[in-house]
């Protein structure tokens, strides 16, 4: 299988050509302008000529090596966006424990970062929803078996204990989730974004409920169906490949796991209306979510080439724009962060693993771009850039909800 979301960018892009004295003294200011961007970054950045500078916060962590003079001006002109791009296509080399590095350049640049911000205008229509899933979660459900655990759940795990298998998070986790929500056997859930279905047919086994999955995944909706025959749960588990916008019917509960992220923000009160329309009277729901603690756009190298139209929204955002609008009442938030970090880890290395399998389905330029994907990411969480809240909620006027937080998810 080649991959279709990695745009062509020749090699031939990033050559430099020999530059006089002058060139190099510009080069040199250019690196230092990059350091200087991430203040206090333990990291020594390298030009292709040999010239380095060494962090003055202590001794480094890793190196950057720039590999000629295009990566070099990339990063200072765009580094959100260049960094990424010079890296999957190797004109940037990093040395040393990559997250370790990439967690020096986060907590080096919020703090710049804090002018730049901007409202997140994208509006994820129903086609533009579908095409941004395509691009991601069509890559292959072989892929994607190569890395994740055998439910083949693609969100962030529950470590009862550090040293849990990640099949064991997971599970934990999708069994935290039913607890919160107190499923009851009969009720009806609704799912928005299912994923390969782990989540519904779990709640299905373990907690009799009925449930309706909504994901516009093709690959996804097909194994999920698949599972649900073999497992004979078909009759209480139906996999819908349709937008949740589309979603019609009365549910008992509301829930879904790592959707939000790609809705948008112009988007968040359809879902909220949705959400109002589904519940009964007495009805209760649980967002699991990443998030931030600023409002601020997805990284821009994340959105150009992992997932087109994410925005990972604050809990301001969703409670003005989802919750409060209907009249739902938030009973527990807990952030996961770095259970996600973890998650992260277990993913990363199990990638690494099959990375040679990795290429001959796709190439080495993909395998760069996921391994700097998978690396951020755990780095981001780790060092608090990125969060991972779960939202609890109940109609406003529903006395039918925890009595204590331990009976929700004892």
């Amino acid at each position: 299988m080649k991959q279709e979301h990695v745009q062509s960018f020749p090699m031939s892009a990033f050559s430099s050509r020999s530059a006089p004295s002058a060139g190099k003294a510009f080069d040199r200011w250019a690196l230092a302008r990059i350091q200087a961007s991430v203040p206090g970054a333990r990291l020594r950045f390298v030009l292709w000529d040999g010239f380095e500078l060494v962090p003055p916060a202590g001794p480094a962590v890793a190196t950057i090596i720039f590999r000629n003079r295009r990566a070099l001006f990339s990063w200072v002109w765009d580094p959100e966006l260049n960094f990424g791009e010079a890296y999957m296509f190797g004109a940037v080399e990093i040395r040393g424990d990559l997250v370790q590095a990439l967690q020096e350049v986060y907590r080096g640049w919020p703090e710049v970062r804090r002018g730049r911000r901007r409202a997140a205008r994208e509006r994820n229509g129903v086609d533009t929803a579908r095409n941004n899933v395509h691009h991601h979660y069509d890559l292959g459900n072989d892929f994607y078996r190569l890395w994740l655990d055998r439910e083949m759940v693609y969100t962030c795990a529950y470590f009862p204990t550090p040293a849990s298998s990640l099949e064991e998070a997971q599970t934990a986790k999708l069994d935290r989730v039913c607890r919160k929500l107190q499923l009851r056997p009969g009720e009806r859930v609704v799912e928005a974004g299912c994923g390969w279905g782990a989540l519904a047919l779990f709640m299905a086994r373990q907690y009799g409920v009925n449930v309706q999955a909504f994901n516009v995944s093709t690959e996804q909706i097909a194994y999920a169906r698949r599972r649900a025959a073999e497992e004979g749960l078909a009759d209480r588990v139906q996999f819908v490949e349709d937008d949740y916008r589309n979603a019609r019917g009365r549910y008992d509960v509301f829930v879904s796991v790592g959707m939000l992220e790609h809705v948008g923000l112009a988007e968040y009160t359809t879902l909220g209306r949705m959400i109002d329309r589904s519940l009964t009277e007495h009805g209760r729901g649980l967002l699991h979510f990443i998030g931030r603690n600023q409002a601020m756009p997805l990284n821009a190298w994340i959105r150009k080439r992992i997932f087109p139209g994410a925005y990972t929204p604050t809990l301001a955002e969703v409670f003005d724009r989802v919750i409060e609008p209907q009249d739902l009442s938030v009973l527990d938030v807990e952030n996961l962060r770095l259970h996600y970090a973890k998650t992260l880890e277990h993913w990363s290395d199990r990638f690494e693993a099959n990375a040679g399998q990795v290429a001959s389905m796709f190439d080495e330029t993909f395998v760069r771009a996921w391994r700097l994907y998978l690396s951020g990411s755990q780095a981001a969480f780790a060092s608090g850039c990125m969060q991972l809240f779960q939202v609890l909620f109940a109609r406003g006027r529903s006395n039918e909800i925890p009595w204590t937080r331990e009976s929700a998810a004892r």
